[in-house]
């Protein structure tokens, strides 16, 4: 099946029976030369129009997530959101995930670990096995995370987030538009990639969109309520996510770069 980078795929490919839609890399460097310097509202109605319904927005509720959610349902409230409850959220997301339900009137897919893997790394290795070692952190992630997202992709032909390239030095060459070789080739789209956390909070301000009050309190990367604390004057953004780690790179596993090689 060929899609046109400009136009719509027919109501018979989208969805059901229709086979799973692949982006070579030429489609993918095409998009990302067609988009470069445009914004990201753009990107998600190129997203929506061509992709509806395998496309769906991956939510954390943090504030550029909220930016993201904001621009997707003034597009259409049909639009997608999900997100991943690892089961150690703080309570301040739910709350704000039930602002999103009101306020735009949407649903939300949330996603689960599966309980026997979850059970079998508690009983194994305790409740709090993520403070005894990267390993042990990893793996806690993995189950509760990477596992639950890559058994929903597979269902989906593209998948948006909220990455900046600014935020880490992993996602430094991130671009608008990848092939996300980690998660079955699904096609990986970043619409704020190349903004700043100025530009995300002036967005929420000029909106009055709401936000994880988390934020207010020195949060400015909000993951799980374990895993994350408030930071200090002076550190990153991200210092706050597993601040026991002194050689950690700051993922989770969801946004490692696979190259496909």
């Amino acid at each position: 099946m060929k899609i046109s980078l400009s136009g719509s795929i027919s109501k018979e490919s989208r969805g059901g029976t229709a086979g799973k839609r692949s982006f070579t890399p030429d489609e993918v460097n095409e998009l990302n030369r067609r988009f470069e310097g445009r914004g990201a509202e753009g990107m998600l109605e190129w997203a929506f129009d061509n992709l509806h319904p395998r496309v769906a927005l991956a939510s954390s509720f943090q504030a550029q997530g909220m930016v993201l959610i904001d621009m997707l349902m003034s597009i259409s409230p049909d639009a997608r959101i999900f997100t991943l409850d690892t089961g150690r959220l703080n309570q301040e997301t739910y709350d704000v995930m039930d602002e999103v339900r009101k306020r735009y009137g949407t649903r939300i897919e949330v996603l689960f670990p599966e309980k026997a893997e979850v059970e079998e790394m508690v009983l194994e290795r305790g409740v709090n096995l993520f403070y005894k070692g990267k390993e042990n952190r990893i793996l806690c992630c993995e189950i509760r995370k990477v596992r639950p997202l890559k058994r929903y992709l597979t269902d989906l032909d593209g998948w948006i987030t909220s990455i900046r390239r600014d935020q880490l030095e992993t996602r430094a060459d991130a671009r608008k538009f990848e092939i996300d070789y980690g998660n079955g080739g699904v096609l990986k789209i970043n619409p704020l990639v190349d903004w700043t956390s100025r530009m995300v909070w002036d967005y929420i301000k000029e909106r009055k969109v709401p936000y994880n009050k988390l934020h207010d309190m020195g949060y400015p990367s909000i993951g799980c309520a374990p895993c994350t604390r408030a930071v200090k004057p002076g550190e990153d953004e991200r210092a706050g996510r597993w601040w026991w780690e002194n050689d950690s790179d700051k993922e989770c596993g969801l946004h490692f770069n696979h190259n496909g090689e």
